[in-house]
């Protein structure tokens, strides 16, 4: 199968980050602590074919930085900027930014405002570091995407914007794919899309799905699942061949963006170019 109309994305950044050290941290520190294997990672996916390769910035907030001596804008504008310099013009640099570690009222404490400030500081902190898109992604609650989006939107940057859904099509959080793309519809999103939870073969249905309430460009991020220790060693649920093969109904979905989530390292990325471009 041949389409030249698609755009691979990467894979894993945490997971395969974690497949490089024995130190099973907050990926983010590796950005200060351990560069050389951040650098590695955006060299390797650049190297598979990967056109938009995130930063190592998803879960730099404030709320999980504080606990360190480090800043959000040191780990933030270090992750793109480590991002950048590796891979040059190869590929686009995406800063990439996760859901916040609590829940908004009245689920939780946390206001809609509080929040806004959360995004803003994060997404501040690396734009003086020149990424080519904003991606959201892994959020479980649509009203936090939506803060997050016009977090997003002061940067006159492309966003990209990801949810993560169970296999009956809705968030942990009850929130369905009708209601993701309702809140969102009037904010300049660029492209949306699932990422994460789901394997390739059950997430196909729920971007399917999405074709009933959006015309624009649609992403597939699908798991290849966590790692398993196993014969002492460590192997994921789907394997290289596997995932392909399985993300490949996809492409019928009107699918313009796909590449790989949790469990995906550039073994995958590098397959998904050979089976969707041929050889390269």
């Amino acid at each position: 199968m041949r389409r030249d109309d698609i755009v691979l994305l990467d894979g894993a950044v945490g997971t395969s980050l974690w497949e490089k050290t024995e130190d099973r941290g907050p990926v983010w520190r590796y950005n200060i602590e351990n560069p050389d294997i951040v650098r590695e990672l955006a060299a390797e996916y650049a190297d598979a074919g990967a056109k938009i390769i995130l930063a190592n910035t998803f879960g730099a907030n404030r709320l999980a930085v504080k606990r360190t001596h480090y800043s959000v804008k040191q780990i933030v504008s270090t992750g793109v900027r480590l991002a950048r310099e590796t891979i040059g013009t190869r590929a686009k640099v995406a800063l990439a930014v996760g859901p916040l570690p609590v829940l908004l009222e009245p689920y939780g404490d946390l206001t809609e405002e509080e929040a806004f400030e959360l995004f803003d500081e994060q997404i501040s902190s690396g734009i003086g570091e020149k990424p080519d898109v904003i991606v959201l992604q892994t959020f479980m609650d649509a009203d936090m995407m939506r803060i997050a989006v016009q977090a997003a939107a002061k940067h006159g940057l492309p966003i990209f914007s990801m949810m993560t859904f169970t296999e009956v099509g809705k968030t942990i959080m009850g929130h369905s794919v009708e209601r993701y793309v309702d809140t969102v519809k009037d904010l300049p999103v660029s492209a949306i899309g699932v990422n994460c939870s789901l394997g390739p073969e059950k997430a196909v249905p729920v971007i399917a799905s999405f074709r009933q309430y959006t015309d624009l460009p649609l992403i597939f991020k699908p798991n290849a699942g966590k790692p398993i220790l196993q014969d002492g060693g460590t192997t994921v649920q789907f394997d290289v061949e596997t995932f392909v093969e399985d993300c490949m109904p996809a492409l019928d979905c009107d699918v313009q963006y796909i590449g790989g989530c949790c469990g995906s390292n550039a073994k995958y990325i590098r397959a998904l170019r050979q089976r969707i471009f041929g050889a390269v």
